[in-house]
């Protein structure tokens, strides 16, 4: 027999953030029943009298609601997967059209068509063509235009990648058809042209495959060394089979070495292209000198020399060509001294840091844009991040004074140090900023309940989230509830 009035009785798996009643109602024989605010949780063996007895609050949030079909749909079939189906589309629709002989010019310049997505796929990711399309948007329109407007503004420049996956495809699905129509007419083609298209092609195919989202997310050092020096094998394959195609005459069987031929195709001026791009953000890299700062064993702060604009992200390496870490830029602006790095202490990458620190580190001196960069576009906004996702937040709210931090994590001052939290209250007011402490607080918080209290008392247009995988899910599924614009970290799919 337990007595109500022990502590023992309140011990069951109640979930409410608020506290509430548990009231025990008697039963027959010597059975009660246990209600915790109106609801039945149970039966107790207790005296025959009906009793209260209040409980506190528990540290969890209220359980998380379920979020309906209809919003998991709009949240997967985003702007990335828009652009991806439309060009990937458009372009096997062109293919079948060309296989079945209703396309003359993809039939006769298939090879053409195959360039001509590759050079749009790499301009994709191009850390010049990127800064330059950012620029130009943040310009041209600037807080004027209609909210919509600028959201879909935002969205496409965030969603790049779809372009860039769905044109990298459709190359190597031209370039395929290209073969296969070689290795039809091989009568009347070259063996070495038939060998070096059936190669290039298989480098292509190991590319696109080292970047599908399980290799790049699981391995991603296979990804990196694979998309890469494959890629780039792909590339000088690309201009042996241009020079030999180019240089062949199938009518005749006889070859025109000449550079003045050459030139006239279309494919060297492709070719041409595609090197360009590859190269141009290489020539950016340099060996610069760092401090790196170790707050605590779970973050480094790596301090580079001069000062950047808000929503920028850079690359770093211990070598000039192996294995780029991309985190978020810090800085106070372009006036300052010095720009940081946070870096998670996680990897091999990031624990190398701690265990032995270098003194220089390989970087690309143009940085490129990330989602924040837009937040010239919008009168008020909110930046929520977790944990390390700071690095990447906390810019746009050190430089511009209409943008509200919301920063969740585990002890932020003893965590990330002075530097961080210095750079946070000497520009951040009290009036645009919270600092959730879970261990200070006992709790993990009802994200989405601050966040709509922020966004309607801030009278905020958007919200930038950064945060790990289920974090940034669960607040981007919020808000598309609540109607509340919002962009987060992406995983290209």
């Amino acid at each position: 027999m337990l007595p109500v009035s022990s502590p023992e009785c309140a011990a069951f798996p109640y979930d409410a953030a608020e506290g509430g009643t548990l009231e025990v109602h008697s039963g027959p024989s010597s059975t009660s029943t246990l209600a915790f605010n109106g609801k039945k949780v149970g039966t107790l063996a207790v005296p025959e009298e009906a009793i209260t007895i209040p409980l506190p609050p528990t540290n969890r949030p209220p359980a998380k609601k379920k979020v309906s079909r209809w919003v998991l749909w709009q949240l997967w079939f985003n702007t990335y997967r828009k652009l991806f189906t439309f060009v990937l589309t458009l372009n096997m629709v062109g293919i079948g059209l060309a296989a079945s002989g209703h396309f003359p010019y993809a039939e006769k310049y298939t090879g053409t068509m195959a360039f001509a997505n590759l050079n749009f796929a790499i301009l994709m990711r191009n850390e010049l063509f990127g800064r330059f399309l950012y620029l130009s948007v943040n310009i041209c329109f600037a807080k004027w235009p209609p909210l919509w407007w600028r959201l879909g503004c935002t969205s496409v420049l965030q969603h790049l990648g779809g372009i860039h996956s769905s044109c990298a495809l459709s190359g190597i699905g031209w370039f395929t058809l290209k073969v296969v129509n070689n290795f039809r007419y091989h009568s009347v083609n070259h063996d070495s042209i038939l060998v070096v298209g059936t190669i290039t092609n298989i480098a292509a195919i190991v590319t696109a495959i080292s970047a599908f989202p399980w290799v790049r997310n699981t391995h991603h050092n296979i990804f990196e060394r694979h998309h890469r020096f494959v890629g780039w094998l792909s590339l000088v394959l690309i201009w042996v089979f241009t020079i030999l195609e180019d240089s062949y005459n199938p009518d005749n069987r006889t070859w025109n070495l000449s550079g003045r031929h050459i030139l006239r195709q279309q494919n060297f001026w492709f070719a041409m292209g595609m090197t360009t791009l590859v190269i141009a953000p290489w020539l950016c890299v340099r060996e610069v000198p760092v401090d790196i700062e170790f707050p605590s064993p779970k973050v480094a702060i790596i301090r580079f020399k001069r000062g950047m604009q808000q929503g920028l992200l850079g690359r770093i390496s211990r070598t000039s060509i192996m294995e780029y870490h991309i985190f978020g830029i810090v800085s106070e602006g372009t006036h300052a001294e010095y720009h940081y790095m946070i870096c998670g202490v996680q990897g091999d990458f990031t624990r190398g840091l701690v265990n032995d620190p270098p003194r220089t580190l390989w970087t690309r001196e143009l940085k490129f844009a990330g989602v924040s960069n837009t937040s010239t576009l919008y009168k008020r906004g909110i930046r929520i991040c977790t944990g390390t996702g700071i690095g990447a937040a906390l810019s746009t709210c050190l430089q511009s004074p209409y943008w509200y931090l919301i920063w969740i994590g585990s002890d932020q001052e003893k965590t990330f140090g002075p530097t961080i939290s210095g750079l946070i209250h000497r520009h951040i007011g009290p009036e645009r900023l919270l600092l959730w402490d879970s261990k200070l607080r006992g709790r993990r918080p009802d994200t989405m309940m601050i966040l709509k209290e922020a966004y309607d008392a801030w009278g905020a247009e958007v919200v930038f989230i950064t945060s790990n995988y289920v974090g940034n899910s669960e607040i981007m599924q919020g808000c598309k509830e609540a109607g509340i614009p919002a962009f987060g970290t992406l995983w290209d799919f």
